[in-house]
Formats: C-alpha cells, structure tokens, sequence
C-alpha cells in the first residue's frame, strides 16, 4: 500500500525537479515510475541515501528516459558492485555523478569503469575507509579534476602520502576537506600536519581535522598555512594519554591574524570531551577578532545534510 501510494505521489507531480530515496532497498516499482513522461523533461536532481541497489536490474531503462537530469548523488548506498556499475557504463548518455560518498570497499575494477564514465562530473567524494587503498586514490586523481568537497578517514601508513598527493591534484577546486584519522599512529598525524598546509588552496568553504596533534607538527602546520583563509575550521584533538594544549598556537597564528570566520576546538581524553565553545571568557576573546566559536557538532557538515540542501 505505502509504495504504491509513494508511486502515485510521484506521478501527480508535474514540474518534478528534484527527488531523494532513502531507504534500504528501492522497490522497482518506485524506479520504474521515474520514467513517466511527465517529469522526463523536468527532473534534473536525484538523491540515493542509504539505498541498498541489490537485485536492482533496471537503472539503465529508468536513465535512458531522463533527459535533463544534472546531477546524481550516491550517499553510503550499498551493493556498488559490478552489476551496478555495468549498469551505468551500458548507458547511451552520460551519467552525471556529482557526489560519490560509500562506507563499503569498492572493487577497484569497478571503481574504475564509473570513474570513467562519471569522472568528469565527480565533485563531492568520500570514504568511511582507506585501507590499502592507493590504487583507488590513484584512480580518483587520474579520472577527478573538479573535487570540491573531499572526506578522508582511515588513513593508514601505505596511503597517507598519496591521499596528500591527491589532496595537492585537486587543490583547485577544493572547497570542502574532511580529514579524520582516528588510528594510533602518531606517525600518520605527523605526516599530516607536517605537509597539508604547503597543498591547501589560498581560500577554503569548511576545513575539518580530526586526529591526534603534537605541538610542535601543528605548529608548522599553522606556519604554512598562515595565508589561507578558511571560512570554518573544525579541530578535533584526539588524546591518548595526556591533554595537549593546542589553544595558544590558534591565538597566536589565527585568531590575531583573523584567518577564519567560525571556529570549532573540542578535545577527547579517556571519553572526556571538552569543546572551547564552553569557555566563555574564550568565546569573548575571539569574538573581538570577529571570530564567531561554536560547537563541534553544529559546526560539523554531515555530506547528506549539505547536499540536501543544494
């Protein structure tokens, strides 16, 4: 009763520009109706969240039939093998995926024949994991050109130099990075700090860093990227044994030199989380610099979130 009910809202709609489908697994009865001549020539934006694409064996007919559609966008959606991706290569037209995030491993061959077909429209992509995973960051460099919005976590030791590579390719174009390394290496975190700065563009939208931070790393970190701009920068300071200060170098490298607009620093010791948003004396201080601090959370943009609102 709901899909065939969700088929026929669908249907009397006549000026149908955007749809979203968030659930575990699309009925074919849903997809189907996206064929229906009424929006063919309308639709222009289509959002998977969370879908699982399993048995799904009809992607090709449904996108044959849209003939203005822009965008696609693809969030932690599951079964991303090769059928699905066989799928779209067998289309007539292009595939215009401009937002790739997944939480599963992808098959590097697969991986590659949709970066080839949809790699020139690709411009938000992330990743919940990177293990040993340099041919698929490879890949992205020699297929994506126009990244905007790019989410790293599980960085390891064999692919941390070339998710910097990567970063530094795209650079450009980059508006939005999300970096979380939430391993123990304290050596991924140095590698990190002690080379983002020299990679990243003169201005960025949204610059998110979680991981552990020596002082002396952060530092150079702050030296080299002290002509950036960031308009939000989020710093979540992952400590395993004893709290870090990081507050006097932000002061003295980007609060004096007014370099970012909003302003987020929580750090974690032992479950303990404390965020500079609750220092309100603090809060002042960085307001007279017209830095505006919030809270890590409300600071933070969820990918599903920022791309539902475009």
């Amino acid at each position: 009763m709901f899909i065939k009910t969700f088929s026929h809202i669908i249907n009397s709609q006549q000026n149908l520009q955007k749809i979203s489908f968030s659930c575990n697994i699309v009925p074919l009865h849903l997809l189907l109706s996206l064929k229906n001549s009424n929006y063919s020539n309308t639709l222009k934006t289509i959002v998977f969240y969370s879908v699982d694409f399993k048995n799904t064996v009809n992607l090709t007919e449904v996108f044959e039939q849209l003939n203005v559609l822009e965008s696609i966008h693809i969030l932690y959606c599951h079964s991303l093998n090769s059928i699905f991706v066989q799928q779209i290569i067998n289309l007539s037209k292009p595939f215009k995926l401009k937002s790739l995030f997944t939480s599963e491993i992808f098959p590097i061959e697969s991986f590659q024949l949709l970066l080839q077909k949809s790699g020139d429209y690709l411009e938000n992509i992330g990743f919940e994991s990177l293990t040993n995973s340099n041919e698929l960051l490879l890949l992205i460099k020699t297929y994506c050109t126009k990244i905007s919005i790019f989410e790293l976590r599980g960085l390891d030791n064999q692919n941390t130099h070339s998710a910097l590579n990567l970063i530094k390719n795209v650079s450009l174009n980059l508006n939005c990075l999300f970096i979380d390394n939430y391993s123990n290496y304290d050596d991924l975190s140095s590698i990190i700090l002690r080379n983002l700065g020299k990679i990243l563009p003169s201005r960025l939208e949204y610059l998110n860093l979680s991981f552990k931070i020596k002082l002396d790393d952060f530092k150079i970190f702050l030296k080299d990227s002290q002509n950036i701009f960031i308009k939000r920068l989020l710093i979540r300071n992952r400590m395993f044994k004893e709290r870090v200060n990081i507050l006097p170098y932000i002061k003295e490298y980007i609060m004096k030199n007014r370099r970012v607009e909003y302003l987020a620093i929580d750090e974690i010791l032992n479950n303990d989380k404390k965020e500079l948003y609750s220092l309100k004396d603090e809060v002042k201080e960085f307001g007279l610099y017209n830095i505006k601090v919030q809270s890590y959370d409300n600071l933070n943009i969820c990918c599903y979130k920022y791309i539902r609102d475009i």
